[in-house]
Parts: C-alpha cells; structure tokens; sequence
C-alpha cells in the first residue's frame, strides 16, 4: 500500500511539473504557409516591438522601472485605473509615419500590444467596453490603422497579447501579481476567463486579415494553471494556418508554438534570472530589448543604450540565429520619442551598408565569443569582430577550406593562418571599424 502511494504521488509530481505541455496541441503539424512564415522570419532579422497603451499617460508615475506596470506597481485600483481611458487622445498619432519610420530603420514587421496586463484593449473588441473606441474620447481602432499602413507598405504585423489580467473579475484564482489591490471579487470563473481570452484573440484573428502572429506574455502568472493551450492554439492555427504562435513563458516551447523568444537576453543566457529554459533547435529564435529600462514610455528614465551597444546585441542574437526585437514606448500624443526614432535612423543607416551580413543568414559556424559573431549564408560565413584592439584573433575548432577572405568595407585580403585546431585571422588596426569590423569569408 505504501509504494503504490508513493508511486502514485510520484506519477501526480509529473503530471503537474509537465501541466502545460500535456495540455498544449501535441498533434500540431505546421501548415505549409506557416513553415514558409518560419523561414521568412529567420530572414528578416529585425523588427519593432511596440508598449502602447493607457499607462502611456502616466508615464512611469516618475519613477524609473517598467512603466506599463504602473497599475501594479503603484497599487491602482481597477475604480481608479479605469479613469485612464478618458485621457487617452493621441492627436499626433500618425501610423503612416510609425512605418515608414520602421522601413527606414531596416525593420522587416512590428509587434504591437493589443491587450497588456492592465487587460485594456487597444484595438476595438466587442466583446468587452474596455477598449479604445468605446472607452477613450479618441475612439478609434488605432491597431486597424496600424494594420492598414503595414499592408500599404510592406510590413508584417504581429499582435502581443497578455494571457495574465489584472482587470477581469474571472481571472481567479490570482496569480502571483495583481493580488489584494485591485477591488475585484475574491471569486471567478477560470474557463469564463480563458473563454473571454479567446474570444478576443478570435476578433484579432478575425477583423484585420492576415497577420504575422500572436506572441503572448503573462503565463508566467500563474504557471501551474489550466491554460487549456490546445484550444486556443488549435483556434489560433485553424483561422490563420500561416500565423506564428511565440509565448513569453520562459520555458521550452509546447507543441503548437512557432518560434521561441528570450527577454532582454540572449538565447542561453540568463542575466535577467527569468530564462532558464533551454534553446530549441528546431525553431526559429527571438530577442527583444529595450531602447532604456522601460518597455512603456517613462518620462523620467533617460538611461538610453547607445547605438553601438544595440547593433553589437543585434548582431550576437544573429549570431545565435535569432532576430532583435527592439522596443519603444510611445508617448500618449501618439509620437515616438524623438530619442528613439535618432536610434532607430542610425541602425538603419549601419543597416544599409552592412544588411547584407544579417538579413537572410543563420547563425554562423563559430559561437558567438567576447570578440563577435559569425553569421552565414550558403557559402559565406560574415566573422563580426564587435570587441577587439587589432591584431590577431584566435577561432579554434574551425578551419574551412576558403576560396578568399576579405575585409567586407574595402574588399582587400586578410590574412588567415592555421593555428592549432582552428584559424588565426590579423586584422591591422588601422582596419578596425567604431561598431563592427566585418569579414568576408567566401568556403570552397
């Protein structure tokens, strides 16, 4: 009696540590479109995430820290909180210019929030008032307009959707935020909330034709709970077969996912103590960051990266394969600030001139080490020295057979010898370039 307890406990410990994959859509196969969208997304390298919502107004409250989290960090009450909406007017909202921004910069697609965890929609759901044409003076479908300007110009859109709500009475029991503050019943019903999430995704899916994807946040809420994700995947797959499916859960993707995403790390890394989750080898990768400390617009924090720092992390996260999503903030006028959109035409310009070693490639031969990255396409391996005084750099554990190596800015020779188990490359000083000194490696 006791080891068929113990062997029965020890059956219910798998059970709940395995809880959400046993319930993710384990017989998915990808559509055709949606493998041709796998590949299109390797390619395209680089794209604009997008924090808008109501918080904008507050702008950080006049703290540094994450600004959208304001409802939670400050304790608002839903009473309270809910007075937002009546601020929200973005006269200076111009998402003509929001994309032709984004091309200019080298951004292939944009990821735009159209609910985060203040459970405020920012497109026009009927499926509840608290939305931006119902509940703002503005009222308009600011993700429509969006939409629109993406298929005018060229852009793929995807939506961010926050699985986690600190609005809805349903969302219960709590998770671990949104606890005590928020003046909603200490009851709900847990499949009344997770119809409600559908129910929006399905208008999402639905209202403004083909979309890149969805990429959720928020699961990571309550990680134990029934999220039911066969459902809302198969749902999701059914209406649009070519949609990527990413969730911000910080762990191993569940079957029905499409590509797997890292927060403000690298993939493998874990500087931010939440990606503890293994890299996997069969999807495609992403990484997002942020412009300063914020994802929604804070007024007060001005510690912005520099372009050198962003374009060395964009080019590791090549490296590892996967694409840089880089955030901004938008003001509640409706414009980008005007710091973030110099960053984003300084990157466009590097990009112009160097695109060729990013766009179109996977990750290269050679990990990314404290010196750079390889990128590679077909034939050619790009070596990006990012950190390096000139010199010799040492590779080990890669010897090709070269046809020619060359400098990519000039096209002269380098000079690569064997050395051990691997290569040695010189590169004279006078080579170095201020953010990244490319080479050319053409393979037999």
């Amino acid at each position: 009696m006791q080891k068929a307890s113990f062997l029965f406990s020890v059956i219910l410990a798998v059970m709940s540590a395995d809880f959400p994959l046993l319930f993710a859509q384990e017989d998915y196969q990808p559509a055709p479109e949606n493998l041709e969208n796998r590949e299109w997304f390797q390619d395209a390298k680089f794209g604009l995430f997008v924090h808008w919502g109501v918080y904008s107004i507050m702008g950080g409250g006049g703290d540094e820290g994450i600004a959208e989290w304001i409802m939670n960090r400050k304790e608002i009450p839903i009473v309270a909180y809910e007075k937002l909406p009546g601020f929200f007017y973005p006269v200076n909202f111009d998402p003509a210019r929001w994309v032709a921004m984004v091309k200019k910069a080298g951004m292939k697609y944009i990821t735009i929030t159209s609910k985060h965890h203040d459970g405020f929609a920012m497109y026009h759901s009927e499926v509840s008032p608290y939305n931006v044409v119902d509940a703002t003076p503005y009222g308009k479908d600011v993700i429509r307009m969006l939409k629109e300007e993406c298929d005018r110009q060229g852009i793929k859109l995807f939506f961010y959707y926050s699985q986690l709500d600190w609005h809805h009475p349903d969302y219960y029991p709590r998770g671990r935020t949104g606890q005590g503050y928020t003046g909603r019943p200490q009851s709900g019903n847990w499949d009344a909330y997770l119809d409600y999430m559908n129910a929006q995704l399905k208008e999402l899916l639905t209202r403004y034709g083909t979309i890149g994807g969805i990429w959720f946040d928020g699961m990571w809420d309550k990680p134990d709970a029934d999220w039911k994700l066969d459902e809302t995947y198969s749902m999701i797959h059914s209406m649009q077969p070519g949609a990527l499916i990413g969730s911000n859960h910080h762990q191993i993707p569940f079957p029905g996912e499409d590509f797997q995403m890292f927060e403000r790390d690298l993939p493998g890394q874990n500087t931010m103590g939440f990606n503890e989750a293994g890299v996997s080898e069969q999807l495609p990768l992403e990484m997002c960051e942020t412009m300063n400390a914020s994802w929604g617009f804070n007024i007060t924090d001005q510690n912005f990266k520099s372009v050198r720092t962003l374009i060395h992390t964009m080019v590791r996260a090549a490296g590892y394969g996967a694409n840089f999503l880089l955030n901004t903030g938008p003001m509640p006028n409706g414009m980008i600030q005007p710091e973030n959109v110099d960053t984003l035409m300084a990157i466009g310009q590097w990009l112009k001139t160097y695109g060729e070693s990013l766009y179109g490639t996977r990750s290269g031969p050679v990990q990314p080490a404290a010196w750079g990255a390889t990128t590679r396409k077909g034939n050619i391996v790009f070596l990006h020295v990012l950190e390096h005084e000139g010199g010799i750099i040492e590779i080990p554990g890669f010897q090709p057979k070269l046809r020619s190596a060359l400098f990519f800015d000039d096209r002269t020779e380098v000079e690569v010898k064997k050395s051990g188990d691997g290569i040695a490359i010189m590169i004279p000083t006078g080579k170095l370039k201020p953010v990244d000194t490319i080479i050319r490696l053409e393979l037999r």
